[in-house]
């Protein structure tokens, strides 16, 4: 599915070699923005701004990266595409474009000496769209892969999902990238992907999945979840969305939110459509578990990685 926010443009770039690439939110005018950091090794960039009792309200862009710490570069590019636009933070002297950033590790899959720069950023600017329908192995999640609460040897291909969820007039979109140490799973705990072993999925029938402590990739995984709606919301009720938004990554993601993941939730709201907040809070954890299960199912095999989508 589409994105689909009104006013919200998604746009990426793509390295089908390297196994990496970079997305971008291009948001409209006097949208606000906040964020919730659950992961234990986030590489964010911006973040601190977004926080509740900060002053600042407006947020231009989120970008969201593989590369690790080194694709935060690719931020850089957004700004500029974004100061050529004459988009940003009206000061005294300039505008200054706020665009937070979050990065997954991707580095182990594919090359790990090329990650997205400024202007891969800027390229992903120049893409975007408002009905951007591309899922899987697209822009952020190119490189991603999940089900690595087992060990490495066991993972399969994760990726980039979209979902919208709508009430009426209102819309609430989640761009998600999986690069999850637990497993997908469907509305009824059936494993969508995840560790897998000859052909058979690891998770005990119990449901309990515990980490193989010796075998998991430290510090290389997260989910990087993008919600947008045309709600009118606060910024302290953003950033409660993006709280909310969390509990739509643990329906979809088993086990979420470990001490090996460095998951992140932006929320960003236009103000164009008068709504109860816990309505659109409800939408956002439905569309970011969609979302998930959406990147997931539209995962192709890549770097030896294997994929739902083939």
């Amino acid at each position: 599915m589409a994105y689909g926010v009104p006013g919200f443009r998604i746009g990426h770039v793509t390295d089908g070699e390297a196994l990496t690439g970079c997305t971008v939110a291009l948001c409209p005018p006097k949208t606000v923005g906040s964020c919730d950091v659950r992961g234990s090794s986030p590489a964010t960039r911006e973040t601190a701004l977004l926080a509740p009792d900060k002053t600042m309200q407006e947020v231009h862009a989120i970008v969201l990266t593989g590369g690790s710490a080194f694709g935060l570069a690719s931020a850089d590019g957004v700004m500029k595409y974004l100061s050529e636009h004459d988009v940003g933070y009206q000061t005294p002297w300039v505008k200054v474009p706020i665009v937070p950033a979050a990065a997954i590790f991707d580095l182990n899959l594919g090359s790990h000496s090329v990650y997205p720069t400024a202007s891969e950023g800027y390229r992903a600017c120049e893409d975007a769209r408002e009905s951007n329908s591309l899922q899987g192995n697209v822009g952020a999640g190119t490189g991603a892969t999940l089900g690595k609460w087992a060990g490495a040897d066991y993972r399969m291909k994760g990726g980039l999902g979209t979902s919208t969820a709508t009430d009426g007039d209102l819309v609430v979109g989640c761009v998600a990238v999986v690069n999850s140490v637990g497993d997908v799973v469907d509305a009824e705990g059936r494993v969508i992907a995840g560790a897998k072993k000859d052909g058979e999925f690891v998770a005990p029938k119990t449901g309990l999945r515990l980490l193989s402590r010796e075998n998991i990739p430290k510090a290389t995984n997260t989910t990087l979840i993008c919600i947008a709606t045309n709600a009118r919301l606060s910024k302290v009720h953003a950033h409660r969305l993006a709280q909310r938004a969390h509990d739509g990554v643990a329906r979809a993601i088993v086990p979420a939110h470990t001490s090996y993941d460095g998951d992140i939730v932006f929320a960003l709201a236009s103000g164009s459509v008068e709504a109860f907040f816990d309505v659109v809070a409800e939408l956002g954890a439905e569309a970011t578990a969609r979302a998930i299960r959406s990147a997931a199912a539209n995962a192709r095999s890549a770097g030896g990685v294997p994929g739902v989508a083939g």
